[in-house]
């Protein structure tokens, strides 16, 4: 390559060489080393109990360890960092990169000094800006309704999309991070440094996630912009950031009325059945009729720079904010079965309103072995998600007691909250307003990589990492972006991975490191 000022602004040739590289890695690596990573049952804590004799979990952290050491990056190295007790995490570094680069905005905040909290509570005036980028490789588990030539531990490529458990969602977040530097030095390209921050425990609430932020927090350095890689895209036709996350409390909730089952003909109509008082309980939260959440403290106003952006996302989506799912009326969907057909409100609903979900059940016999029996108890899992700007904590503490408080008929009613004493629910989070460098840098990447504008919207899912970051270093500038858009079905059935995306956004990340001030 040929000198130059490197003052300039980043050339359209190096924008295209950046994405020819990440095509390039993608199929020539990337792709081998999530078929090999989806075949693994690398299932999160809470869904596997014995995950450290199991060794799924250490097997693809090796993996990955491994590859990364493996391309031989300039300035990196890597560690893989372990407390006692909890799950590992990968934690990488690459020295600042000097060569060309694009000339600073002026709206560039000061070198140093930014970083306050709890996080960078020992960092001193004048540490060297970072760019976190953040993964996981913790998996949900198999579920049901796979097509009979997949599966969650079987990988299949096909026509562009690759099939199976946790490739998407997030397990090719540590190999783009890489590819993204990678590219970036190709071209000769100046960048910060740069850490990585790869977890094991993202699945179950990154319940381990806090001690290990607290004893990295002077290798973090001045974090100025976090990447991460573990969202969503409205669709697969440009870039989209993350406006916001929203938070979740889980647990199980049992209602016990009996010590053992017992004759339905001869005690029904006496014995409450404990379904139905679980189904009673449950109505002091949830409107069965609409879905909404009853007890107001669940809400939150929704900020009006959040309205305006979830209106520009409506439009561009129309209604493919409700026909991605797979409905069973039909391939998209009919007028008659959504909560509702407006694009804004199924946004809103999806995003920045609370909503309940019974994601597993316990106590019920299969129905080849149910005979007439009054069961003793049953237990529902709960999935409720919270709005962006509602304490999972305090929303786990008023859940707990809206339950079992006043139980009918005296039942036994408990409420099990997932998470560990002190954070027993995750919070949301709501992006900080944007630096215009930053703005600028994510449209001029989309436009190159994907030949449209950046779009803005929010997800319904939740990545308590955020919040964490954002509450330490609160001057630091957020890209939170990801390869699961439409019918992807992260956590559900034929889980893909859609391939020329990520490759997209791969160069898209780097593009954007490129233009850090």
């Amino acid at each position: 390559m040929n000198a130059r000022d490197p003052q300039l602004p980043l050339q359209a040739d190096e924008a295209v060489a950046l994405g020819d590289f990440a095509r390039r890695r993608w199929d020539e690596a990337i792709v081998p080393a999530l078929t090999d990573y989806i075949a693994i049952p690398a299932k999160s804590p809470m869904f596997d109990a014995d995950w450290a004799a199991n060794g799924f979990i250490e097997r693809v952290v090796r993996d990955a360890a491994s590859w990364v050491e493996s391309r031989k990056v300039p300035g990196l190295t890597l560690e893989v960092v372990r407390l006692p007790g909890r799950t590992p995490v990968i934690f990488f570094e690459i020295e600042t990169s000097s060569g060309r680069r694009a000339a600073p905005r002026p709206d560039a905040p000061p070198r140093g000094g930014d970083a306050e909290g709890v996080l960078g509570a020992n960092l001193k005036p004048g540490s060297t800006d970072t760019v976190v980028m953040y993964g996981h490789l913790d998996k949900q588990p198999e579920f049901s309704g796979w097509r009979n030539d997949l599966g969650p531990w079987t990988p299949k490529y096909q026509n562009g999309l690759l099939y199976g458990r946790g490739g998407a969602d997030d397990g090719y977040a540590v190999y783009a991070a890489i590819t993204a530097v990678e590219s970036l030095k190709a071209q000769g390209l100046a960048h910060p440094r740069i850490v990585g921050l790869i977890e094991t425990c993202e699945e179950s609430g990154s319940h381990d996630l806090p001690p290990y932020l607290d004893a990295l927090r002077t290798r973090l350095g001045n974090v100025s912009l976090v990447v991460c890689l573990d969202s969503g895209a409205g669709n697969y036709d440009q870039l989209w950031l993350t406006t916001s996350l929203r938070g979740m409390v889980s647990g199980v909730l049992k209602v016990e009325i009996l010590t053992e089952g017992v004759h339905s003909g001869d005690s029904s109509g006496v014995v409450p059945s404990s379904f139905r008082i679980l189904r009673n309980v449950l109505d002091r939260l949830e409107d069965s009729t609409t879905g909404r959440l009853l007890p107001e403290f669940f809400h939150c106003e929704i900020p009006a720079d959040r309205a305006e952006q979830v209106k520009a996302a409506a439009a561009i989506l129309g209604e493919q904010a409700w026909k991605t799912f797979p409905w069973a009326c039909g391939a998209d969907g009919m007028a008659s079965l959504p909560t509702t057909t407006d694009p804004v409100q199924a946004l809103l609903n999806r995003h920045w309103r609370p909503t309940l979900s019974v994601t597993g059940v316990d106590g019920f016999p299969e129905m080849k072995s149910a005979g007439n029996v009054l069961r003793p108890w049953t237990a529902f899992k709960l999935s409720l998600r919270l709005p962006p700007l509602v304490d999972g904590h305090q929303a786990s503490v008023k859940l707990k007691t809206l339950l079992e408080d006043n139980a009918p008929y005296n039942a036994k009613v408990t409420f099990h909250p997932d998470g560990r004493a002190g954070a027993l629910g995750a919070n949301g989070w709501n992006a900080p307003t944007l630096a215009p460098w930053l703005e600028s840098a994510l449209n001029t990447a989309s436009v190159a990589q994907f030949g449209a504008p950046v779009a803005y919207i929010g997800q319904g899912g939740t990545i308590p990492l955020m919040s964490l970051l954002q509450q330490g270093f609160p001057a630091a500038q957020m890209m939170v972006c990801g390869v699961l858009g439409p019918k992807s079905n992260a956590h559900g059935p034929n889980e893909f991975l859609h391939v020329p995306y990520a490759q997209r956004l791969t160069a898209a990340v780097a593009q954007v490191i490129a233009a850090h001030p």
